[in-house]
Formats: structure tokens, sequence, C-alpha cells
């Protein structure tokens, strides 16, 4: 069950250059972790009851550094919050949409995470995050 938004997710050539907007306005960073299986170092930045994740590419080939290729700096996907991955997951499966990996993994701050594809969410990257039960081991 979608619970509201996690985070919305920006990618950025650096954090040290992409913070500098979000501090200007008076948002502090809480902390910055490298998230190595993705290849990308994230920045999260509280904003009530959501956050703003600044995205940097930790290699050449990451999707965020072939994105920021195409694309440049900017938006990248709106992530969600859920109580239950693994219900959401199987219920978009069922339905016929497009997910990106063939199950929830792990994902920054150990949250189980799902990615939905553009194709299938109007145009938008749609991350599924479950962060409830962090630092569990198991299944989602």
């Amino acid at each position: 069950m979608i619970e509201g938004i996690e985070h919305i997710g920006i990618a950025v050539r650096s954090i040290a250059e992409g913070r500098l907007f979000y501090e200007a306005l008076g948002f502090k960073i809480s902390g910055i972790e490298d998230v190595p299986e993705e290849g990308v170092r994230v920045a999260m930045i509280p904003c009530g009851d959501s956050r703003i994740e600044l995205i940097e590419s930790m290699t050449a080939d990451s999707p965020i550094a072939r994105f920021i290729a195409r694309r440049g700096p900017g938006l990248h996907h709106l992530c969600l919050s859920t109580g239950s991955i693994g219900d959401d997951d199987q219920r978009l499966r069922d339905a016929g949409f497009r997910l990106l990996r063939a199950e929830p993994s792990r994902g920054a701050g150990g949250c189980w995470v799902q990615f939905v594809h553009p194709e299938s969410a109007g145009g938008v990257l749609v991350e599924l995050a479950q962060c409830d039960d962090v630092g569990e081991e198991g299944e989602p």
C-alpha cells in the first residue's frame, strides 16, 4: 500500500555542486551514502515529510552517468513509500506493468526498492521503497 512520496531523485554531476542551491534555500543534507551496487553516491535532504535525493555517478557507466549524458542533470525519478513492497511488486506484475528488477532489492539506506519502467508509469521512472524494516535480513 502506497503511503506517500518518499523522495524525489535529482541526477547531478556532483553532490558538491548540486547541494549549493538547496543549501542556499536553507536545506541541510542529513547524510551522504555510497551505493556501490548502483554505482552512485546519494545525498539526502529532508523536505517536510519527504526528502530530496541528489544522485551522483561514481562510475562512467552507471545508469545515472548514462542519464546525465543523454538528458543532462535534472529530475530522475519519483520514489513512493510503501508499507509492503512485496505486495505492491506482485500487484503491479499481475496487472502487466513493467518492473526493472526481477524482485525488490536493497537500495540506499538499506531500504527495499523496486523500479517501475517509465513506459508503464506515464513517462516517469517510479521507485517504490519500503524503509520500515531497514536492517532486517530476509525477504521484503
